[in-house]
């Protein structure tokens, strides 16, 4: 049997049985392409490194220790990649004040989860300082349970950094929902065997056709879309 619940605008609205909800950060709660990627053109031009744009769109989502080597097209020593990702994150630090602002229907979509009382998580492949910084830069830390980067775990398009999210606020893999932007971050989630909705912020729809949902904004995200991701469920409930 549907259960019904208000929703922030006052609408009676069906529960759907998701029990958590993991987001993306960069591209997903907010447009922070533009920063990464003029904060990534300067700390290579210094080096006198290559800075291909269509190359950053492709592998956006990946780790720094991942995403450079591939953005410079060689080989890297490790302390090498570690000292330039260092210096480009703290510049990208540097620049988020007053410069970011969520994305069209991130905060009604906070909001709606909190009212259907699902668990939320970040769950990126950033730096820990950088997922810090611009959750309180947007004004949004009171909406997640857990803010979660992989660590020493591999980075998207492996799982780890869902599953790990999931443990982390005790919800089992089919009962999470992925907000994602990003090649890789569409993959992880299809890997963790979880639902996933793509925005188009940083790649065109045709890319992201593994996800279950492409959307242009969260504004354009339906109830009944997300419903229809556990019909399945509550048919059998």
């Amino acid at each position: 049997m549907k259960k019904y619940i208000y929703s922030p605008g006052g609408k009676i609205s069906p529960m759907p049985p998701l029990k958590a909800v993991l987001w993306d950060m960069d591209g997903v709660l907010a447009d922070t392409t533009p920063l990464h990627y003029a904060t990534w053109e300067q700390a290579l031009t210094r080096l006198g490194l290559p800075f291909d744009k269509q190359k950053f769109q492709d592998i956006y989502g990946l780790k720094n220790h991942d995403l450079l080597p591939r953005l410079v097209g060689k080989p890297l020593e490790p302390n090498f990649v570690e000292q330039v990702a260092a210096q480009k994150e703290l510049a990208f630090r540097q620049a988020l004040a007053g410069q970011i602002q969520p994305l069209p229907g991130v905060l009604e979509w906070l909001e709606r989860f909190n009212v259907w009382d699902c668990k939320q998580a970040v769950a990126s492949s950033a730096p820990p300082e950088n997922v810090e910084a611009l959750v309180d830069e947007l004004g949004l830390r009171k909406y997640f349970s857990t803010l979660v980067t992989p660590g020493s775990l591999p980075g998207k398009p492996d799982p780890a950094v869902f599953l790990l999210a999931a443990r982390q606020i005790e919800a089992v893999p089919q009962n999470c929902l992925v907000i994602e932007d990003s090649i890789p971050g569409v993959e992880a989630a299809h890997r963790a065997k979880m639902k996933c909705i793509a925005v188009t912020t940083t790649n065109p729809p045709e890319a992201l056709q593994m996800a279950d949902i492409v959307i242009e904004t969260l504004a354009h995200l339906t109830i009944d879309q997300v419903e229809s991701l556990f019909q399945a469920k509550m048919g059998q409930a």
